[in-house]
């Protein structure tokens, strides 16, 4: 019989049966240069500093951000990713761009999603529900705090998830989160034309406070204006017309 004891004296990442355990081989570098690439991207995205179909080089950003074109090349594949930016043939890497019918989709799909939450409010789990106050009030902080775009648009993201949430699919709650990733940046622009976070905070407070109130019906309806104005907010901020 052989003995694996000596393997593992001399090879002390073995097992006792000579094998390497699972796992060990897994390798995590926390905030490397590639998501510190991205999220300075993402930062310039949110506060409009690169505009809806602006170019993505490789080449400039390398070496505006000092870093190496394949570092940029992975920072642009995670913002494709994400929805934030596009890749297209003979076109290379651009910030998305929306047109009408697109967010009219998209504000429809959410409308759907987010009102048939609501509708589950009655029957919701409490910890749902509590979720859903939560996020209004972590929206009004980040309001406070003077958050910047990019974490003021994803605490009001948030809010509009818990709704979704609130039906009890986490199916559902992931088809939200990708609907939302399209219009992210949509968003973040007329977040920062109105600077009304405040005014968001109310007519969300308002919502939960029909929801507490059992006035689902009442809750709905102003859900629904709600989504409806910020389609027609968001097409504005975009110069874009209305869908044909």
């Amino acid at each position: 019989m052989t003995d694996r004891s000596a393997d593992v004296t001399l090879f002390p990442d073995l097992d006792k049966n000579g094998r390497v355990p699972p796992y060990e081989t897994l390798k995590l570098e926390h905030s490397s240069t590639v998501d510190r690439v991205a999220e300075e991207l993402r930062r310039a995205l949110f506060d409009g500093e690169l505009e809806a179909g602006t170019p993505l080089r490789e080449l400039a950003l390398a070496e505006a951000m000092g870093v190496s074109r394949s570092t940029i090349r992975e920072a642009l594949a995670i913002l494709v990713a994400e929805g934030l930016a596009t890749r297209e043939p003979n076109r290379g890497v651009h910030v998305t761009e929306l047109d009408p019918d697109s967010v009219h989709d998209v504000c429809t799909a959410r409308a759907v999603l987010e009102t048939a939450g609501a509708r589950c409010w009655p029957e919701a789990a409490e910890a749902d529900r509590e979720a859903v106050r939560r996020a209004v009030e972590d929206f009004a902080a980040a309001g406070d705090s003077g958050a910047s775009p990019a974490e003021l648009t994803a605490a009001h993201l948030a809010v509009h998830r818990a709704f979704v949430a609130l039906t009890g699919s986490p199916r559902l709650v992931s088809l939200a989160t990708s609907l939302t990733a399209e219009i992210r940046l949509a968003l973040a622009k007329v977040d920062r034309i109105r600077r009304n976070a405040g005014d968001q905070v109310h007519a969300h407070r308002a919502l939960v406070s029909r929801l507490d109130a059992h006035d689902v019906d009442g809750a709905v309806d102003e859900l629904t204006r709600h989504l409806r104005d910020a389609e027609a907010s968001m097409l504005a901020a975009l110069r874009l017309p209305p869908p044909g």
